[in-house]
């Protein structure tokens, strides 16, 4: 099971919000590009002070995020509002997001910068390989171990820990390290599941 899996539960909390949002005039391409936007502000904020004391704000953000990206989903959904445009936006928006959020854990001390780099690249290839299926019939994969959601339940954590504990830096490689190998089986398992799909 992965994050993902946990996906109706959590949109069920906020149907209270999404329908407040609605009537207040909100659409799913405007809840996108403020995620968007709010991922690079904070992003920015954490590359232009790397202090690991910064990043309890990570795991209240990654929060706010997963919850902005499962509004839009439901109101593209649920109110009419799905358009060639928001699939854009939401593809390219997640792939963004993550390099805002995640590139700045290399400015850390004692960070590893092609580990970092290589688990951001390695990130957007899981959502290359997810969207690819679609080009062979296939559905839009969301397949583990490493999702979008893994990957922010994974970095949010991350985040706490160094702020909490910042001696745990020195494992940064590590961490980075794990998450690489595991982004490479989710590619695999993406391409994988998407050809046994349209056999």
């Amino acid at each position: 099971m992965t994050v993902y899996d946990l996906k109706p539960k959590f949109q069920a909390l906020l149907r209270p919000l999404l329908h407040r949002l609605y009537r207040a005039g909100a659409t799913a391409n405007q809840v996108t590009l403020a995620a968007l936007a709010a991922s690079v502000i904070v992003g920015a904020l954490l590359a232009s002070f790397p202090y690991s004391s910064l990043y309890f704000i990570l795991p209240v953000f990654l929060f706010i995020r997963m919850a902005l990206n499962a509004i839009d989903g439901l109101l593209a959904r649920e109110f009419n509002q799905k358009s060639k445009l928001g699939a854009l936006l939401n593809e390219t928006g997640d792939v963004l997001s993550d390099a805002a959020l995640y590139l700045p854990f290399a400015l850390l001390p004692g960070a590893s910068l092609w580990l970092v780099v290589l688990a951001v690249f390695l990130a957007a290839m899981t959502e290359f390989c997810g969207v690819l299926a679609q080009t062979i019939g296939a559905s839009r994969r969301y397949d583990g171990p490493m999702g979008k959601s893994d990957r922010a339940l994974v970095f949010g954590a991350y985040g706490l820990a160094i702020a909490l504990w910042p001696q745990l830096m020195a494992w940064s490689w590590l961490v980075f390290a794990a998450v690489s190998v595991l982004l490479v089986w989710t590619c695999l398992n993406r391409c994988r599941r998407a050809l046994a799909e349209v056999r």
